[in-house]
């Protein structure tokens, strides 16, 4: 794995906003559409793949599956320590459910997206993670009623060095 942000050239820009698009995309048509030959491509994402900049998983939409409940968590600290956060951070990446968790600034310490398959299930994982914490202030859930956007797109680039289309 990099230590720090792999170098990346204007292919690689081009390459990984295609990919992140789909990446089930032909190598030839990745190819055609940067300007590359398929084998170079090919080099390309190894590369990507082996530095951890990229892996392949398949994303499933939410709306089409039926019984997904997804919901956001906001959590408050009573005291802050890297030995609170290291505790949470374990706690969360160890439950499949969680689907993402941020630190934030402001008056929540953490946000957390939860995917579970009902309400009752919702609960069951909020009290997992959260009840008998005694190191926590305070959590709110939100179930979500409808996803507006679901997205995964990072942007490569700052956005003054963005093409125009």
């Amino acid at each position: 794995m990099a230590s720090g942000p792999l170098a990346l050239d204007e292919f690689d820009h081009r390459l990984l906003e295609l990919l992140q698009r789909d990446a089930g995309v032909t190598l030839t048509a990745l190819g055609d559409a940067v300007g590359l030959s398929a084998s170079a491509v090919q080099r390309r994402i190894k590369r990507y793949r082996e530095s951890g900049l990229m892996r392949q998983v398949a994303v499933l939409d939410p709306s089409l599956l039926g019984a997904v409940t997804l919901a956001t968590v906001l959590v408050q600290f009573e005291r802050e320590s890297a030995r609170n956060h290291a505790a949470l951070f374990s706690r969360v990446r160890a439950v499949p459910e969680v689907q993402q968790c941020y630190v934030l600034a402001g008056e929540w310490d953490y946000l957390v997206i939860l995917a579970t398959s009902g309400v009752a299930h919702c609960r069951e994982v909020v009290e997992r993670l959260f009840a008998g914490d005694d190191n926590l202030k305070r959590y709110e859930t939100r179930l979500v009623f409808e996803p507006v956007k679901l997205g995964l797109a990072l942007p490569t680039r700052p956005p003054t060095a963005r093409r125009r289309r």
